[in-house]
């Protein structure tokens, strides 16, 4: 049960993350305000891996480490995105259809992994789907 406490510290910390990041972007450019967070990022992860002694090279040049550097391009082009639209927009709609990735991930997942596509999970994504349409449409 230890992963639910770790869930709720991501709950929390996620949560935080948009707020902020549209109060920010307000004064700094999104481009600014992403390099300052990933390196406030980086500097946390690197002190991680030297506590937990997981800091070895070689896992850059694993065969898997592929596939690490394009989900960190992937990841970079989707939060440059994200600043952007924080920037642009209010929190309440764009974290919404920001959402949506969760779903797209499962689909990912079900197609392309082999995934298993139970009708129970067809039902949360169906419903992920309508909730984050009715947060992100408001009372317009």
């Amino acid at each position: 049960m230890e992963y639910l406490l770790w869930v709720a510290v991501a709950l929390v910390a996620y949560g935080l993350i948009p707020p902020l990041t549209s109060v920010v972007t307000t004064a700094v450019p999104p481009a600014v305000a992403l390099f300052l967070s990933t390196a406030v990022f980086l500097l946390l992860t690197l002190g991680v891996l030297l506590v937990t002694g997981t800091a070895d090279p070689a896992y850059a040049t694993t065969p898997a480490a592929g596939y690490v550097y394009v989900a960190g391009l992937f990841l970079a082009v989707g939060i440059l995105a994200y600043y952007s639209a924080l920037e642009a927009g209010p929190v309440s709609v764009v974290v919404p259809i920001y959402g949506l990735f969760i779903v797209g991930s499962s689909v990912v997942g079900i197609v392309f992994l082999g995934e298993e596509l139970t009708s129970t999970r067809a039902a949360g994504i169906a419903v992920a789907v309508l909730a984050i349409y009715l947060a992100a449409s408001g009372d317009r």
